[in-house]
């Protein structure tokens, strides 16, 4: 990736002693480091829409049966569960 363009920010000197001082003791670049962190952060913002956009598809996609009536009533898999609990702590206590 070509470096063209600059960016320029505002912050406290002590701060910004500090970053080059420990950039410098690392043998860094501190456009390096700076490069990295803004990499991770818009990563991981990336990772956070993707979530939600999926949790906002299962959500729309669970409406959606549940308004064409397709759903489950909760008593239904409250029970479905219970026996799923209890089949896997009999299966823990066959294995003890």
């Amino acid at each position: 990736m070509s470096k063209e363009a600059v960016f320029t920010m505002k912050l406290e000197s002590e701060l910004r002693a500090e970053f080059i001082a420990v950039a410098e003791a690392e043998h860094r670049p501190a456009s390096q480091i700076v490069r990295e962190l803004m990499r991770g952060y818009v990563s991981r913002k990336r990772q956070e829409q993707e979530y939600q956009d999926f949790l906002r598809g299962k959500v729309e996609a669970g409406r959606a049966e549940m308004l064409a009536g397709e759903g489950r009533a909760n008593d239904e898999v409250e029970a479905d569960f219970a026996a799923r609990r209890a089949a896997a702590v009999g299966d823990g206590k066959a294995g003890a």
